[in-house]
């Protein structure tokens, strides 16, 4: 699948219905992912058009990995696939939003946990500490390390 150079009229590419991604300069878009359930941010991450692409064509959730520099498909070592229900842009094309059936454990994040987002930040006394509000639901030392 080769997408098309984005339009260059502002009202063909948020009005039209041409999927015409404009990913950045290292070729990458943004993607925020969502379980299809109940809405929970599960991850942000990136895709090129590649990882688009396949997403597109198989309905399973692909992305690129910066720190791997590769193309990663998720959930393949884990089980836990991600199946795409909506794929949608927004008005300008510059990131996308997917939500989400999380096969498996029903966990997304490599520690284990159900949402990358499992920590959150408490400031007290002029003081912040990240506070852990979820349980892993697999060890990923189980999962990674075989």
């Amino acid at each position: 699948m080769q997408f098309p150079l984005p339009p260059t009229s502002k009202a063909a590419l948020e009005e039209g219905d041409m999927l015409a991604p404009r990913f950045d300069a290292a070729g990458l878009i943004t993607a925020v992912v969502t379980d299809a359930r109940d809405g929970m941010l599960l991850m942000v991450a990136h895709m090129n058009a590649e990882a688009l692409a396949l997403s597109l064509e198989t309905g399973i959730a692909h992305y690129w990995s910066r720190s791997r520099n590769q193309l990663w498909k998720k959930g393949e070592t884990s089980g836990n696939l991600q199946r795409i229900v909506e794929l949608r842009t927004d008005c300008d094309q510059d990131a996308v939003w997917l939500r989400v059936e999380v096969a498996g454990h029903d966990a997304t994040c490599h520690t284990g946990r159900r949402s990358c987002f499992y920590r959150k930040a408490e400031a007290t006394d002029g003081n912040v500490r990240l506070v852990t509000d979820a349980a892993p639901k697999f060890d990923p030392d189980d999962i990674y390390t075989k």
